[in-house]
């Protein structure tokens, strides 16, 4: 038996499921890893495409009964959020009024930019990895950047108008719930059970050998520097990764109940 499992290319999901997608964790399947961006999984969500997915939780409502979250391989926890950065600072509300660039409308970053900022200006998706060079050349007034590009927007010269994991947190007192896996409803209950073990000896099996998975990484992110990588992973792979937990099972409730509010 294989089962098609999505994740993206990006470090902290290389080094989280390295294990898993190459056999160094027991499991009664194979794995057939599908690589995409963050919000190709979300859209391939629609139709069911993945037995196995990572998925934004701004999408997980859009995804209905289709999957169920599984408690282990998530992105979630405390200054994990996206950032919007513009070419000079501002508050949120000016800057977001403007013309800025997202990751996806299914994204959670975009739900959070929304409950921030309701009355967004000009919104324009962009692949995550192609907000930064809009936003310098002046393409778009400002960007909501996900993934490695928090670690590299100085680089670009441009300055950090707000935090959304701060906004979040500041309204909450809960973590940010980025991303969770997911497993497809059509699958048996048991094999929903061995999966959700399978990805989360894998998190156990990086944190006990983070250098295991080190050429996976490299080969996944080869143009990013190992400083970058090493931040990427240290940021968003945690012990929520391992397991959610009960607080950042209120984490997702609560923002799925603001967004079915703002909708």
């Amino acid at each position: 038996m294989k089962l098609s499992f999505g994740f993206t290319p990006c470090p902290n999901d290389a080094f989280a499921f390295h294990a898993f997608v190459h056999g160094l964790v027991r499991a009664p399947f194979e794995v057939e890893p599908v690589l995409c961006d963050i919000e190709d999984l979300n859209r391939r969500a629609a139709g069911g495409e993945l037995q196995l997915t990572k998925l934004s939780f701004g999408a997980a409502a859009a995804a209905g009964e289709r999957y169920r979250l599984l408690r282990s391989g998530a992105a979630l926890g405390r200054g994990v959020g996206p950032l919007v950065v513009a070419r000079q600072a501002g508050t949120l509300e000016e800057t977001a009024a403007g013309r800025i660039a997202v990751p996806g409308r299914e994204t959670t970053a975009f739900l959070l930019l929304r409950l921030a900022a309701p009355a967004l200006g000009e919104v324009v998706e962009l692949r995550y990895d192609r907000i930064l060079p809009a936003v310098v050349a002046g393409e778009v007034d400002a960007g909501l950047i996900i993934h490695e590009s928090r670690f590299t927007y100085r680089e670009h010269g441009l300055v950090a108008v707000a935090d959304l994991g701060e906004w979040w947190e500041g309204e909450t007192g809960l973590p940010v719930p980025l991303a969770g896996i997911f497993a497809r409803s059509d699958l048996e209950p048991d094999v929903v059970d061995a999966a959700e073990a399978a990805i989360r000896a894998s998190v156990e099996y990086a944190f006990a050998h983070p250098e295991a998975s080190r050429d996976y990484v490299r080969s996944l992110s080869h143009e990013l520097s190992d400083e970058v990588c090493a931040a990427h992973i240290a940021l968003y792979v945690n012990a929520s990764s391992v397991d959610i937990g009960d607080e950042g099972l209120v984490a997702i409730d609560r923002l799925l109940g603001r967004a079915a509010a703002a909708a």
